[in-house]
């Protein structure tokens, strides 16, 4: 077996081997993977273990998902666009969207790449009945299913294209999905990864320094969920160490620049209306201070005189050329 499909396949096997109990070790100290920018776990025992898979699922479910994916695939789509269309597809593709939400991305998708079939995986069973609703006329072309995307049903092999935005920051162990996502990829298919990296947001200076939020936030927020709010640059490292090909890192600029103010202004709502509550139940922040953080970045996006900029990671990756494992879509 050569080194590519080595690391592929040891990796996934981790990754199942783990899945049984669904209770996870920590192992990973020191590697990038952890909640701080370095990747350390602060206060935690080797002997510890995870047995929540969604630590974010109130946030997850609660009304203002909706409002910010809406908001965000409006603000990062028309970017990202390009970006999909360097991957060399067949014309009636198979791809799938782990971690699809309400359905925007894949919706989009199936659009895109109009002979495509497109599958949509969820576990926030309201969502899944909205992305439905709203787009039961690309039905049934693009489906939507409740599955996790630490255990996928899929054979080995299934998708031409594997995509899952904004999603791994907000899970344990997010290079075991990645496995998993790797492993239902085709020989010679792409990975699409849009990994929301919490270091990468900029805002001026106000009564309140926005500076003081976000070194705060991400990292005792991450700890307190056992996610890594840094992903989006760690990610590089979790493909490489997995010995892909073709990674690549770019990046879509939310600003008030390239992105209506109004559009911008609507994802912050969302976070703010969102996260609020537990960030005050697991940082320094309080809610109330979470809160007046928020406001003071909303009203600067808005403020035309005034700039905010958030970076995202685009990542990339192609799965090592071999035999193509059969069709598993009906």
């Amino acid at each position: 077996m050569g080194r590519h499909a080595e690391g592929i396949r040891r990796a996934s096997c981790n990754a199942k081997r783990s899945l049984k109990t669904k209770t996870f070790p920590f192992p990973f100290r020191g590697r990038g993977r952890g909640r701080g920018e370095g990747g350390e776990r602060e206060g935690r025992s080797k002997e510890n273990a995870v047995t929540d898979l969604n630590p974010q699922a109130k946030q997850m479910a609660d009304e203002s998902m909706v409002r910010n994916l809406d908001a965000q695939a409006q603000a990062i789509w028309p970017q990202e666009v390009p970006l999909i269309r360097r991957y060399v597809l067949p014309e009636e593709a198979n791809i799938l969207d782990a971690g699809c939400g309400t359905g925007e991305g894949a919706s989009r998708l199936a659009k895109l790449f109009p002979r495509a079939r497109v599958l949509g995986v969820d576990i926030v069973d309201q969502h899944l009945d909205l992305a439905r609703l709203r787009y039961a006329d690309l039905a049934p072309r693009l489906k939507f299913e409740h599955q996790s995307v630490f255990e996928l049903r899929a054979a080995d092999g299934a998708f031409d294209l594997t995509v899952c935005r904004h999603v791994l920051h907000s899970i344990p162990y997010p290079d075991r999905v990645i496995a998993e996502l790797v492993r239902v990829t085709r020989r010679g298919g792409y990975l699409h990864l849009i990994p929301e990296d919490y270091g990468m947001l900029h805002f001026q200076r106000g009564e309140l320094d926005p500076r003081d939020f976000w070194h705060e936030v991400p990292s005792k927020f991450g700890a307190a969920t056992n996610t890594d709010l840094f992903i989006g640059r760690n990610a590089f490292g979790i493909l490489a160490a997995m010995n892909l090909e073709e990674i690549t890192v770019s990046y879509v600029v939310v600003d008030t620049l390239r992105v209506p103010r109004e559009t911008f202004a609507t994802i912050l709502e969302a976070w703010r209306d969102g996260y609020s509550e537990a960030i005050g139940e697991t940082t320094a922040i309080t809610r109330e201070l979470a809160v007046a953080y928020f406001n003071q970045m909303i009203a600067d996006i808005r403020d035309p005189s005034r700039y905010a900029v958030w970076m995202v990671p685009v990542v990339s990756a192609r799965v090592p050329r071999g035999t193509p494992p059969p069709n598993p879509l009906p």
